[in-house]
């Protein structure tokens, strides 16, 4: 024996089981809860004494469990604890670990009652490694309670609740079973990379295309698309409808009940443009704070998006201040060419820019931004830099449409010896405040005359600006 390479595995042993691996799992020998270290003590001499590639987790072989909670009579940790747990909820507990039997391993976990709820700590440290955990299972165990056959999914309440979509798309194995506990398919795992009936029903039900459902990768990218997946979703506790993201965009965020949905899910939001993928910018409706135009208030604001973009649009640096969200963006000017009434109130108006005419663009804008105190430009997002200091805009490029209103101001030229006159400057006709993102409106495309989407121009240094949305 090699005792050198046997500590090597072992240190990588407990790694995993420290880190990786639920805080408790339910022995299903005798239903009695198994916490790490009983893990490790459990499993420890079928850890290899060799060198090997083995990952710990096909030793810590554990199924999981998605389901849809009962309004009343799930089993709770100390009623598990205490041996007390009775009632429906015990009963659906009991038939997912006589099925997890069926399938060899010796440990399961269930949300209901692994997780000590009174302890705000490991409640906190559970919602932030869930994601992990169903990704690290052995077989994650789907039961769908008002389901008996496969097209019975497209109405189940299991496919309309929040944390499930976490609990479908990060496990790599997994197994639907109908309300009776019985198999909804014959295949030793529900996510086929084939077109099966079970997986074209998924994606007709949830909207994810299918080789996001068979395998997912997380991370903050296509924010919108994967927001869209959300939109329709329900959580009973406001602030989980951002907290049962964090696994899909791989964001991590301190759980504060209590704080409210739109703080919650403004913080998401944050976390996640620190990824710098411009398609989080991609929503319509209104912001969630005042403070700032560019943070929506839930996943519904990216249901009335209307483009579709590109898998790849580079990164944008994106920072929120007290001033709103800081982005360098490549600032182009643009002025009203027609406009047509659409309500008592607002116009829709084409827009074209200087620079060139043959880009146009449109919108809807109030009555007043149309009388001439307004200025209007494009913020593009999908810009790069490199070695040359221009940056660098594709021929098809994306952004969001800008407007600044002209400030108010009183200014006079002052007099007296108490300034030193060359430092003073008279101000234009017309002085602007700062750039906002325009009314509701998502993202949108241009395309520059002659130039190719696939290629490249580059423009002046002077238009790449700070804007605070």
């Amino acid at each position: 024996m090699d005792t050198k390479e046997w500590q090597v595995n072992l240190d990588k042993f407990d790694r995993h089981v420290m880190n990786y691996i639920p805080i408790r799992l339910i022995r299903l020998s005798d239903m009695k809860f198994a916490e790490r270290n009983d893990i490790k003590k459990h499993f420890r001499n079928s850890v290899p004494r060799s060198k090997c590639d083995q990952h710990p987790a096909s030793l810590v072989k554990y199924a999981i469990l998605s389901h849809r909670w009962l309004d009343e009579g799930e089993p709770t940790y100390e009623e598990i604890k205490l041996g007390t747990a009775r009632g429906p909820g015990y009963e659906k507990l009991e038939k997912f670990c006589a099925t997890a039997r069926t399938y060899k391993v010796e440990f399961a976990w269930s949300d209901t009652c692994c997780i000590d709820k009174s302890s705000s700590s490991e409640l906190d440290q559970s919602i932030r490694s869930m994601s992990r955990w169903y990704y690290n299972s052995y077989i994650c165990i789907v039961h769908l309670a008002e389901s008996e056959t496969i097209e019975d999914i497209m109405r189940d309440e299991w496919i309309r609740r929040g944390w499930t979509l976490q609990e479908l798309l990060a496990p790599v194995y997994i197994k639907f079973f109908n309300k009776h506990w019985m198999h909804m398919t014959r295949d030793a795992n529900d996510k086929s990379s084939k077109k099966t009936e079970i997986m074209k029903t998924l994606e007709r039900a949830t909207g994810i295309p299918h080789k996001e459902l068979q395998k997912f990768q997380p991370g903050p990218v296509r924010v919108d698309e994967r927001m869209m997946w959300a939109s329709k979703r329900k959580t009973t506790r406001v602030e989980d409808v951002a907290y049962c993201l964090m696994g899909i965009f791989d964001v991590s965020l301190q759980t504060a009940y209590g704080e409210g949905g739109d703080r919650a899910f403004s913080r998401l939001i944050e976390a996640i443009m620190q990824g710098g993928d411009p398609s989080v910018l991609n929503w319509t409706g209104k912001p969630v704070f005042r403070s700032s135009s560019a943070i929506p208030r839930s996943p519904e604001n990216y249901i009335g998006r209307t483009l579709q973009l590109p898998p790849v649009l580079g990164r944008l640096e994106m920072a929120m201040t007290s001033l709103g969200l800081r982005v360098p963006l490549v600032v182009l000017l643009l002025t009203i060419s027609s406009s047509t009434e659409r309500s008592k109130d607002e116009k829709n108006v084409t827009f074209e820019c200087p620079l060139s005419r043959a880009i146009r663009c449109k919108a809807t804008v109030s009555n007043t931004m149309v009388a001439g105190n307004h200025q209007f430009a494009l913020g593009i997002v999908n810009y790069s830099r490199v070695s040359f200091t221009a940056p660098r805009i594709a021929g098809k490029s994306i952004g969001c449409i800008l407007v600044r209103s002209a400030a108010h101001q009183k200014t006079c030229q002052p007099t007296s010896n108490a300034f030193v006159r060359h430092e003073i400057v008279s101000p234009p006709e017309q002085v602007f405040g700062g750039w906002q993102k325009l009314g509701q409106m998502g993202l949108v495309e241009v395309n520059f005359p002659n130039i190719p989407s696939d290629s490249y121009i580059y423009i002046k240094d002077e238009h790449l600006e700070i804007v605070y949305l």
